[in-house]
């Protein structure tokens, strides 16, 4: 069945918040409009799309540094002008050689701590990106860190969601994290909204950066030398100085760290071929398994057999079905998902991607909304996570994922960026991590580092259990869709478990429905919390189900008919999606972004 052609203009009668933008020249969108503004600013002056996505996240850094640092990771999905097979750049560090199972259960532990250094896994984000601008960037790495060191140094004022969390942290900060509190509070109280705040720190680690490379020959080599720097001198130094005195953790006790200068020198990136499906005429193009990607093919074969109707997401029997099919996913991405090795990973994806695997999983989709948690019968012996909820677990210290609360409450998330240019060139990343208020702030360094080793389990038997050098399962999980080949938009959201939910609606609303791409960001959103959490403490809700209330009381009080536990969250609260892209008909670029939190913003021409 063919997808209707993608609209790049609303109807007359469809209300969007903004246009779907659209031009030539090239397109830029983000969570934050500094950094939209930033990567078309690159653009304008002759940078390509790599060049402009760097320069980007590390304007990130500064800006919402609740939501992801230059001690966190990142993964991205991109194609070149010259190459356009989809492929991932694998910023996701793994577990350092001291994270093993029974170092942290000798320490009294159940679970992997979900803020603090001892959940650390090798900071990516940095090196990727750097090596990222040497392989397919064409501009000198001063001019990309010039706009990051200028809101650092120059500052910029904060919105009222870092404010908050701030805030929500302070007397964390003051009692045990007293790094983070002379960084983010520096007059000794949290900052108010539009304050205008400063990381001179930060600046000086990039200048730090640039100062390494610039005796080298070629700009690749002075990349290299950067990279370098990072991996193995001042910037690892310190780290494994830091982390090394025990601090306050989530557990509410003190912890040292396991990262060593040694895991920061050995991390490599890696471009990986990109997982796909074909979805209705588009194929859809995601990270392995190693990540939560395949979740969102999964659900998209499931929903391949079901006719347009039963899979309106403007309806409750449409949202019914969606979140069945997204339940049976994500029990399969808690049973079989994991680092694999490579040839086991690409059977395991091929057995889950099947078109019989994925109709034997429709079946079970029925009128009413599923107790359990079931993951499907492929041969391998399934593993089943512990399954607790909400209030069989005790609060701690700091945040793990700074996500979506169970009410639907954004506390915060990730970030996200998508850039398209003229030549051909695309890219959807997702930088996440090293959260201010997952570790304490390392000093003279201006970052903390990340917690992702949090989505690890304790459990040898578990396919993302904790074992040194392997990647913890990340929830990172951007989008490039193509058709006949071509790149056809890069996408994403931040979210955590709710990425690829908010992402399925996207599709199903211009794949199917043939919304634009402003109607389908703006459209009500919904997710499941029917799953176990990636995040500490790892808690799940049965048959719960979050939604905007636009979505209407008659959709609501079906969909509980139906069994769903539903919490209904504000009108505009779910999902930060953006994308940027090409049409195939017209030739013409366009772009995309979030209304939500009146942040997140799309430019171009």
């Amino acid at each position: 069945m063919e997808s209707p052609p993608r609209p790049l203009a609303p109807t007359p009668s469809a209300f969007t918040t903004r246009p779907t933008l659209t031009g030539s020249f090239g397109m830029s969108a983000s969570t934050h409009w500094l950094a939209t503004a930033t990567s078309q600013s690159v653009l304008e002056q002759g940078g390509n799309a790599f060049d402009a996505a760097v320069a980007a996240a590390f304007v990130l850094h500064v800006v919402e540094p609740h939501l992801n640092g230059p001690g966190g990771d990142l993964v991205a999905i991109l194609a070149t002008a010259d190459d356009p097979t989809p492929r991932v750049l694998a910023g996701q560090g793994a577990a350092p050689q001291g994270a093993s199972i029974e170092h942290f259960t000798a320490l009294g532990l159940d679970h992997v701590p979900g803020a603090g250094a001892l959940a650390a896994a090798v900071p990516g984000a940095v090196d990727s990106w750097l090596w990222l601008l040497a392989r397919h960037g064409t501009w000198e790495l001063e001019p990309v860190l010039a706009y990051a060191i200028f809101y650092a140094e120059q500052g910029h004022a904060i919105t009222g969601q870092l404010a908050s969390v701030i805030a929500a942290v302070e007397e964390l900060f003051h009692a045990h994290w007293p790094t983070s509190a002379r960084l983010w509070m520096p007059q000794g109280r949290p900052p108010a909204p539009h304050d205008i705040i400063v990381n001179r720190q930060y600046a000086t680690t990039l200048r730090r950066l640039i100062a390494a490379g610039s005796t080298s020959g070629s700009r690749q080599k002075r990349i290299e030398a950067a990279r370098q720097e990072w991996k193995s001198g001042f910037v690892a130094t310190a780290i494994e100085k830091f982390v090394a005195r025990p601090h306050r953790h989530s557990t509410g006790r003190d912890h040292a760290g396991v990262l060593r200068a040694a895991d920061i020198a050995g991390f490599e990136p890696e471009l990986e071929p990109a997982v796909t499906f074909t979805f209705r005429g588009t194929t859809v193009a995601k990270s392995g398994i190693w990540g939560q990607g395949p979740v969102l093919l999964q659900a998209l074969a499931i929903l391949d057999h079901f006719e347009r109707r039963l899979i309106d997401p403007d309806t409750a029997e449409g949202v019914h079905t969606i979140v069945e099919a997204l339940k049976l996913a994500m029990a399969d991405r808690e049973s079989y998902y994991g680092h694999l090795e490579a040839e086991e990973a690409r059977g395991v994806v091929a057995q889950l991607l099947s078109r019989e695997y994925a109709k034997e999983r429709a079946r079970l989709i029925g009128p009413t909304a599923s107790t359990e948690l079931r993951p499907g019968v492929t041969g391998r012996t399934p593993y089943v996570p512990p399954l607790a909820t909400a209030e069989s677990v005790e609060a701690g210290a700091g945040l793990g994922e700074p996500t979506v609360s169970r009410s639907g409450q954004t506390r915060g998330d990730t970030c996200h960026l998508d850039v398209v240019d003229r030549h051909g060139n695309i890219i959807s990343a997702t930088p996440s991590g090293g959260w201010l208020q997952s570790s304490p702030a390392v000093p003279d360094l201006g970052f903390c580092l990340g917690t992702r080793l949090q989505m690890t389990w304790l459990d040898p038997a578990a396919p993302s259990r904790l074992e040194p050098g392997r990647r913890p399962r990340t929830t990172l999980s951007p989008t490039l869709l193509l058709r006949d080949g071509e790149p056809l938009a890069a996408l994403g959201t931040p979210g955590g478990d709710q990425q690829d939910q908010w992402q399925l609606s996207y599709l199903l609303r211009t794949l199917v429905g043939g919304q634009s791409p402003q109607q389908a960001i703006d459209a009500p959103m919904f997710h499941t919390t029917a799953v176990p959490s990636s995040f500490w403490p790892r808690t799940w809700t049965p048959t719960g189900l979050v939604v905007e209330d636009r979505v209407g009381p008659t959709v609501v009080d079906e969909l509980r008919r139906r069994g769903h536990e539903v919490t209904v969250s504000a009108a505009w609260s779910l999902g930060r999606l953006s994308c940027a892209g090409r049409d195939p008909g017209s030739g013409q670029l366009y772009a995309a972004a979030n209304p939500r939190g009146a942040q997140g913003y799309a430019a171009g021409r």
